[in-house]
Parts: C-alpha cells; structure tokens; sequence
C-alpha cells in the first residue's frame, strides 16, 4: 500500500511538472511566433540565421536535461527513470500544443505542419504524429511503472528492445526525411555544421513547402513499439 501510494504521488506531482512545462514552452512559442510570424505560423519557414538558431538548439538541449533531471530524482532504478521521463516527455509534448490551441488557437487541425525538433536537423509532421508519440511514451511508462511498483523483476528483453528500437528509429526517419533530403541532395554534408549561416541553403528552406507525411511508416514505427510492449506484458505475467 505503501508503495502505491508513493507512486501516486510521484505520478501526481510528475504530472504537474509536465502540464506547467508544456504550457511554459508553449508560451515561450508565442513569443517566437510574435517576433518571426506575426501573420500565423506556417511553411515556407521564414529565414533564421546564425544565433537563433543557435538559441533554439540551447532552448532545446535545456529542456531535454530538465526532464532526465527530474526523472532521475523521482527514479530510484534504470527502468524507473527511464519510464518517468518516457511519462514526463508525453505530458510535455501534449500539453505543449493543448498551451498553443488556447493562446493562439493552433493548430486548425491535428494534421496541420509542425516543427518537432532541431537537432541535429529539423524535424517535421503533422501534429497529430507527435501526440500520438507521446501517447505511446505515457502508455509504456504506465506498464512499466505498475509492474515496477508491483516489485515485478522488471526487464525488456532482447526482442522487445530490437522492436522498440527499430520502431523508433522507422518514427524518427519520418520526421527528419525532408530536411535530411534536402541537406544530402543539396550536397550540404560537408557544410552540416555550417548551415545556420549557409545562405544558399537558407535560400532552399525559406522556399520549402512539406506536402506529403510517411504515414505508412509511422504507423510501422508504432506498431513495433506496441509489439514490444505485449512482449514484455506477456513476459511480466508469466513470471506471476
């Protein structure tokens, strides 16, 4: 009892945690939006060169440590941890746009073209593509974290660990295809860590418009990540 109880807590307050994070992003984002976009955000994107870009990345890799922060003090063991921030990470993302529909009414829809990410190029899909991710990350954790609290041997097996990764790695490619695309095609490789301020490839993203999304491999992605979550539900029951 003792144990539910203190994972409740932690459930409660890591909850809090996420909800006041996404609505700080979110708001951060309005800010952004009201210096590059005051006329709405949309694609093509509109030039950012040299130290913007370089503060999105630090804006970035801040919020990435906030969460790992937290997650390894709520966490007393390496699955644990991991599934705090899994949890804290979908709170985050889904409450990040649910900050943006109230304050700026964004996105019209759940298929509207978003900005995932930065690093190290960026990312792209429509927005109902990271919520249905961070749906996924609160999911597992939840399985993990009631095994765990259960005092389950908790482990992700080989099997489970391939399918998981493989289904990550299928997610990933589909949000950073585009920009990835047009980085090799434009032979931009060798300029990679130069691109902030690479005035050619400025001049090729301001004029990009994303038309198509890889839904056959998201969905692919998703669907090896719940294959390994089923193996390691089956595998939790049978050792009860």
């Amino acid at each position: 009892m003792q144990h539910s109880e203190s994972l409740q807590k932690k459930i409660f307050f890591l909850t809090v945690f996420g909800i006041a994070m996404g609505f700080l992003e979110s708001v951060v984002v309005v800010y952004l939006r009201q210096l590059y976009y005051p006329e709405g955000f949309g694609f093509p994107l509109k030039e950012a060169i040299g130290a913007g870009f370089f503060l999105e990345y630090l804006r970035e890799i801040a919020t990435v440590v906030m969460l790992l922060t937290v997650s390894v003090i709520a966490g007393r063991k390496t699955y644990e941890r991991l599934s705090y921030f899994l949890y804290c990470f979908g709170i985050w993302d889904i409450f990040y746009y649910i900050g943006l529909k109230v304050l700026l009414n964004w996105p019209s829809s759940l298929l509207t073209w978003d900005i995932l990410f930065l690093i190290p190029v960026i990312w792209i899909a429509p927005v109902l593509a990271p919520i249905l991710c961070a749906t996924t990350m609160i999911i597992f954790s939840g399985f993990v974290l009631y095994y765990q609290n259960k005092g389950y041997p908790v482990r992700i097996n080989l099997l489970g660990w391939s399918l998981m990764s493989l289904g990550t790695l299928f997610i990933l490619i589909t949000f950073i295809w585009d920009y990835s695309k047009i980085i090799i095609q434009g032979r931009f490789l060798k300029r990679f860590f130069s691109l902030a301020t690479d005035l050619h490839f400025q001049s090729i993203v301001t004029s990009y418009i994303p038309s198509t999304y890889n839904w056959t491999l998201f969905v692919l992605g998703e669907f090896l990540i719940f294959c390994s979550l089923v193996i390691f539900v089956r595998r939790m029951k049978s050792i009860r």
